[in-house]
């Protein structure tokens, strides 16, 4: 078993920024990619983010590349979100997502709302 632990949300006026940390524990020795995901009100859940565990190689959604950046710290199992330039459409809840070779993980969320 995984378990991803998100923190860093909040509240933030458009134009600022956040960072999202989220730590994984348990079983993660065989990890692909850790990434974000998010999913606002009334909305499905919408990728965000990802990174390859093994080699750093980052991949975006078109709505946020060139403001989020995505990065990791392998000896400390997290991934980390930077969140620059947040508009109104960025307010989400936000969850961290670790795919291995035991499955697909998730974490409980957490709330970035930008203000506007």
């Amino acid at each position: 078993q995984v378990q991803l632990v998100e923190s860093g949300g909040g509240l933030v006026q458009a134009g600022g920024s956040l960072r999202l940390s989220c730590s994984a524990s348990g079983h993660t020795r065989n990890t692909y990619t850790m990434g974000w995901y998010r999913q606002a009100p009334g909305k499905e859940r919408e990728f965000v983010a990802s990174i390859s565990w093994s080699n750093g190689i980052t991949y975006y959604a078109a709505s946020v590349k060139g403001r989020f950046t995505i990065s990791k710290d392998n000896a400390r199992n997290t991934v980390y979100l930077q969140m620059n330039s947040l508009k109104s459409e960025d307010t989400a809840i936000y969850y961290c997502n670790l795919n291995g070779w035991g499955g697909n993980y998730w974490g409980q969320g957490t709330q970035v709302t930008v203000s506007s």
